[in-house]
């Protein structure tokens, strides 16, 4: 595995392989990785001939109050990582940015629900830089986590509506053993924070449960849900159709559970699918 940290030089390789036939995988992420990317690497490996992971702490998807000076940081564990999982080529760029840089993309709608109206100009940050990102590595697949579900939302819309030809791929949200799901920022987390942190999936599940054994009214199960909370500060707990993040309100089909919440200053986010058959 190469490190490269140059976007031009790796914007040539990238072109120089399309020009050759071959498949350009990205698996795009900000560090201090866990199982939860290394998935996403193991889906991309054998649909690609090049696989490139980046490491980018992108400083335009964090607020002014957030923690974007202490967002955790191991680049020798994360090359190890990337090197274990058949990764061609670790970008680490210092910068992604010239400094006058003035352009930004906005994905309409899907982005002001849920994270986006509790972070205001984060998905302007997110849609940006993979934006960009895609520009340099001119991937023809990349894999996004279903942790991050409206970020994979927000991202197939861009690559649609700009007709970018990358086939973008969902990897299924991968949790710990006791079932929280897995985030560099659990890093944050205190012992006793992270006991109540499991609230969040048992939430989701307990939601997920009872409208598998037929209870379809969205405003009893979102009590439901809430019910099963410990937590400092409730961001939102919502049911949203998984392809439009539009609110459900009710009928069959399948539909995207959402929570965040926060546990101290760390904020958490979780999601889950839920069938309803009625």
């Amino acid at each position: 595995m190469r490190i490269l940290r140059d976007p031009a030089a790796l914007a040539a390789e990238a072109l120089q392989r399309r020009a050759r036939g071959e498949r350009v995988g990205f698996v795009p992420t900000m560090g201090f990785l866990h199982a939860g990317h290394t998935s996403l690497m193991d889906i991309a490996r054998p649909r690609c001939d090049w696989l490139v992971t980046s490491i980018y702490v992108n400083p335009l998807q964090f607020g002014p109050t957030e923690d974007l000076d202490r967002y955790p940081r191991d680049p020798q564990g994360d090359a190890e990582k990337c090197s274990a999982h058949g990764v061609d080529v670790l970008f680490m760029p210092d910068t992604l940015y010239a400094p006058d840089h003035s352009t930004t993309v906005k994905v309409g709608g899907l982005q002001e629900v849920l994270c986006g109206a509790k972070r205001p100009g984060h998905f302007d940050g997110v849609t940006t830089v993979v934006a960009r990102l895609f520009g340099v590595v001119q991937p023809n697949l990349a894999v996004f986590g279903e942790k991050d579900f409206q970020q994979l939302a927000v991202i197939r819309r861009m690559v649609r509506d700009l007709a970018m030809g990358v086939e973008v791929i969902g990897g299924p949200l991968v949790r710990d053993a006791d079932g929280l799901a897995l985030s560099s920022r659990n890093a944050y987390l205190s012992p006793e924070q992270r006991r109540r942190a499991l609230s969040l999936s048992r939430a989701l599940r307990a939601m997920a449960a009872a409208a598998g054994d037929g209870a379809a009214d969205p405003g009893a199960l979102l009590a439901l849900g809430a019910a099963q909370l410990d937590v400092d500060a409730l961001d939102y707990l919502e049911l949203r159709d998984p392809d439009t993040l539009a609110p459900y309100l009710g009928g069959p089909g399948p539909v995207r559970a959402f929570v965040a919440a926060r546990l101290g200053p760390t904020r958490l986010i979780d999601n889950l699918a839920i069938e309803f058959t009625a």
